[in-house]
């Protein structure tokens, strides 16, 4: 089986969707783009040069392949509305089961690329790649499909899958939010968060080479009380990082601190 070639539908016009077509618009015919926002089905639409629509009933069913990249919210009511028997019919979310499209068409699965897709960003080679097909025709066109992407194939269940997102969570979205407060902090103390950049790349690194465990430090991990009472002290201004304060101190000392493994 061969993916490169086909006709491809887009159902959905956010940055999953901009950053996938980006790739597979190389060698494959994108014949349409579905927003529930014209502006966006267009503006995608014109990049790609083919058809766009903000009509679930106007989806053309010329396609082998739809890619349905919705916000995970609506992926249950676009899939209600669809029926596609016979093409090969996927979703991106990381969250969502892949049964939410057993009554759009008999081939049907999932392809989520474990990746942060902000501000469009493109899809880098060598992205986890998580697979589900609901026959082994769909699993060998994902494969296939992953490859085209460069991507790492990664073949997982929907309920492997969701436990999966929500750790990435734990290392993405959280962290990320970590550095807003601190940006804040930064700002309403006049120093440039910028400083703290090398302490970041610095955490990275070292848990490439060692578990988190064994890398934890700060006063948390030695329960220095007198520390962390000034800084919760300093926090007073900010009832809402003082309790993120709080609720990772807890949980670093619950869990000891720092581990050697």
């Amino acid at each position: 089986m061969n993916t490169q070639g086909r006709k491809i539908v887009f159902i959905g016009a956010g940055n999953v969707a901009n950053s996938i077509s980006d790739v597979l618009r190389k060698k494959n015919s994108i014949i349409q783009v579905y927003s529930k926002t014209l502006a966006h089905a267009r503006k995608l639409g014109k990049k790609l040069t083919c058809e766009f629509t903000n009509d679930l009933k106007n989806i053309s069913k010329d396609a082998d392949l739809y890619i349905t990249a919705v916000k995970d919210d609506a992926l249950e009511g676009v899939c209600k509305k669809l029926k596609l028997p016979g093409k090969i019919v996927i979703h991106t979310s990381g969250s969502t089961e892949m049964n939410i499209l057993k009554n759009v068409s008999e081939n049907y699965g999932v392809l989520w690329p474990m990746y942060s897709f902000v501000g469009g960003a493109k899809l880098e080679a060598g992205a986890s790649c998580f697979v589900e097909g609901s026959n082994k025709k769909t699993e060998n066109y994902l494969t296939l499909l992953v490859k085209e992407l460069k991507g790492k194939c990664y073949y997982i269940d929907s309920e492997k899958r969701g436990k999966i997102h929500m750790t990435a969570v734990f290392v993405n979205n959280f962290p990320n939010h970590l550095f807003t407060i601190a940006e804040k902090l930064c700002k309403d103390a006049g120093v440039p968060f910028s400083l703290f950049l090398p302490l970041a790349q610095e955490t990275v690194d070292t848990i490439k080479r060692q578990s988190p465990a064994v890398s934890q430090t700060g006063p948390a991990s030695r329960n220095e009380k007198r520390i962390l009472k000034k800084h919760l002290g300093l926090l007073e201004s900010y009832p809402e990082y003082k309790k993120v304060y709080e609720v990772l101190t807890k949980s670093i000392i619950k869990t000891g601190g720092r581990k050697e493994l």
